[in-house]
């Protein structure tokens, strides 16, 4: 679907982007993440082909951006970090206005927009735009995205300052999407959404690409699992104390063995047994601050 080539951003002396590589397949969901200017939406500007890369190749559906993006950009739905609206109109105008711009049918259209509108919650509409909350503003970007039905979606930031419940609704519409075949790139400062959402995930920084791969995998490189058992004993001993009971923590499957045995020949009360892995953020921070 998506393939990246050694692909350099410049401005002048300034690199944006340095020797990207990457291979997004169809039918996944990617999350792109990485501090502020460390050339997230320039690359999903360049693989949008509304700019072009200093040097390298990128490929979208077989075709070159540079030279034939036209082909491709109908198949592409993209959505802005900031996308303000024509808040003079309703959403099913703006939609309509949109689906001119796309040569839609007018039947066609209509049909579509109420779908989206629909399934979007966004059935008030006699609403102007203008009198919207965020969340329904993004709501409604997020339709003009989808009105002509893009095999690609790429969203930069599509939960960016919307309150919990929006962008849980989001989040779960962006899971439906993927359902129906569509392959989603996306960029978002709240990981946990990209944890929970995305096949794979690729951290940049300063225009570099750290790593790309799945969460189990980068778990399994860059993150650290951690075992707890809580148990209850009568005797004194030299643990640490949570809730009247002693708890032990290790990062050995060999010493969770070896504690449960203990725990079992000394006739200690097992509360709890547990496990946990870095999440997303854990290793994030790590990468952003050693490297």
């Amino acid at each position: 679907m998506i393939q990246l080539t050694d692909v350099t951003k410049r401005y002048d002396n300034t690199t944006v982007v340095e020797q990207m590589n990457l291979q997004i397949n169809e039918g996944e969901i990617v999350g792109i993440i990485g501090h502020n200017g460390a050339g997230k939406s320039t690359t999903m500007k360049m693989i949008a082909g509304l700019i072009e890369p200093t040097s390298g190749s990128i490929q979208v559906m077989g075709q070159d951006m540079v030279r034939h993006g036209i082909r491709v950009k109908k198949k592409i739905g993209y959505l802005p970090e900031e996308s303000p609206l024509y808040e003079a109109m309703t959403a099913q105008q703006y939609l309509l206005f949109f689906s001119e711009l796309y040569q839609m049918p007018r039947s066609q259209a209509l049909k579509r927009s109420e779908e989206l509108l629909t399934s979007l919650g966004l059935e008030q509409k006699d609403k102007l735009t203008g009198e919207y909350s965020k969340g329904m503003k993004r709501k409604t970007a997020i339709a003009r995205t989808l009105l002509h039905d893009p095999e690609l979606l790429i969203l930069d930031e599509p939960n960016s300052g919307l309150d919990p419940l929006t962008s849980f609704f989001i989040i779960n519409y962006l899971k439906q999407l993927k359902k129906e075949g569509k392959t989603i790139l996306l960029s978002a400062h709240n990981l946990f959404h990209v944890e929970t959402i995305c096949d794979r995930v690729a951290i940049v920084k300063n225009g570099r690409l750290l790593v790309f791969d799945t969460m189990d995998a980068i778990r399994a490189r860059l993150g650290k699992r951690e075992y707890q058992i809580i148990f209850h004993s009568d005797d004194k001993l030299d643990y640490d104390l949570t809730g009247g009971n002693y708890i032990y923590r290790t990062h050995e499957v060999d010493g969770i063995a070896e504690m449960l045995e203990t725990v079992s020949q000394k006739g200690w009360t097992l509360v709890d047994l547990s496990m946990h892995e870095s999440a997303l953020e854990e290793i994030y921070v790590k990468l952003m601050t050693n490297e």
